[in-house]
């Protein structure tokens, strides 16, 4: 099997980006071709990254639902 041929390890990160091994080379919807020759890409999931597709680390700053109902169960009750 030649190296083009080889299975790409892909893994999703839970609230964070998609990891490809590279190089890569993505479609985008508009046709356009963006490559990476990096050994492992970080494709953003969230599309709040500055250097969309690639992962700049945007979804870290976002505040999740299940966040927001922990901090407010966490606070004291009032009387």
């Amino acid at each position: 099997m030649s190296q083009a041929d080889e299975a790409r390890r892909v893994v999703v990160v839970p609230g964070g980006p998609i990891l490809i091994e590279g190089p890569v080379e993505l479609t985008m919807d508009d046709g356009t071709v963006v490559q990476s020759d990096r050994f492992v890409v970080a494709i953003c999931a969230c599309r709040r990254s500055k250097r969309y597709p690639f992962c700049d680390t945007s979804h870290r700053a976002r505040v999740r639902s299940s966040d927001s109902d922990e901090a407010r169960n966490a606070r004291p009750a009032t009387n």
